[in-house]
């Protein structure tokens, strides 16, 4: 009777060992992937916090002071910034009072809860009859990409918008 009873609990212990293997791998992923999640919606807010800044700027240059404008009028895409700062500006966005000025626009960013975000963004023209397409000239719709990566992000974070002459 002692073999079978060595034999019973080492049979049960074996078992238990492996569901409780499992079980802990089970909660370690799921805590990873909280975790992930948390960093993903950390970026989203970021991407969007810089989209709600660019929306209180003007669409362009020209349209500080706002006028009627013709789309040739506008700053060529080859003239916006980093290259290319308006007089009074600098890589400070406090600085920037158009769209554009946020072209090539990078800036680090560490919260208590996860550090090393980066948050970067890219303007251009897009065509008028499909706001998928870029332009090489100029047009009343400005695209801004924002992107946010992070170390602990599978894939980077893209959030775009469209601009217009008078979305604000």
């Amino acid at each position: 009777m002692n073999n079978v009873q060595s034999m019973i609990t080492i049979g049960a212990i074996t078992i238990f060992s492996l569901i409780s293997i499992r079980f802990n791998a089970t909660v370690l992923e799921t805590t990873n992937v909280e975790v992930e999640n948390k960093i993903y919606l950390t970026a989203f807010s970021l991407a969007d916090d810089l989209i709600e800044e660019i929306k209180q700027k003007a669409f362009d240059e020209e349209t500080v002071v706002f006028r009627s404008i013709n789309p040739e009028e506008l700053t060529p895409s080859n003239d916006f910034a980093p290259d290319f700062l308006d007089p009074g500006e600098t890589s400070d966005p406090l600085t920037f009072d158009d769209i554009d000025d946020y072209n090539g626009f990078s800036k680090s960013i560490n919260l208590p809860h996860a550090e090393g975000f980066v948050v970067t963004s890219q303007v251009e023209y897009v065509q008028s009859n499909n706001q998928n397409m870029p332009s090489s000239t100029q047009t009343f719709f400005k695209r801004v990409t924002v992107w946010v990566s992070n170390d602990y992000l599978s894939h980077p974070v893209k959030l775009s918008f469209i601009f217009t002459l008078h979305s604000k």
